[in-house]
């Protein structure tokens, strides 16, 4: 598999619709879906970037064009975090961690649950 490219946020929100429809979606699927007032032409350029970068395919069926999911989430997810870890703390989960917890954005309880994955893995 080759690596996952980051993609900007206004493509990830796209791309989150598209992986929670778990199928094909269209422009209209997404445009209904979307928390941004986006022009349907600024969405058909997004999309057209995401079909560009081999994260969406294209296929057209009559009037419509039906987009498909060639990116895992689990891969893109995967690929991010990964490189945002290792930029940002150095591969360093404690720093991450930490950080979180200092600026208050994870709770004891989430520390507790870490603590229990970590456990059991």
């Amino acid at each position: 598999m080759k690596p996952v490219k980051k993609i900007p946020d206004a493509e990830l929100e796209i791309m989150l619709i598209a992986w929670e429809a778990e199928g094909a979606v269209t422009s209209d699927y997404i445009m209904e879906r979307l928390h941004k007032d986006w022009t349907k032409p600024t969405l058909l350029k997004l999309l057209t970037r995401l079909c560009e970068r081999e994260f969406l395919r294209c296929d057209k069926e009559g009037r419509h064009n039906i987009y498909t999911v060639l990116v895992p989430r689990e891969d893109y997810v995967q690929e991010a975090s990964g490189t945002f870890l290792q930029k940002l703390h150095h591969n360093s989960l404690t720093s991450l961690v930490a950080s979180l917890y200092d600026g208050q954005k994870v709770s004891k309880a989430d520390l507790e649950e870490l603590k229990r994955f970590i456990e059991e893995a």
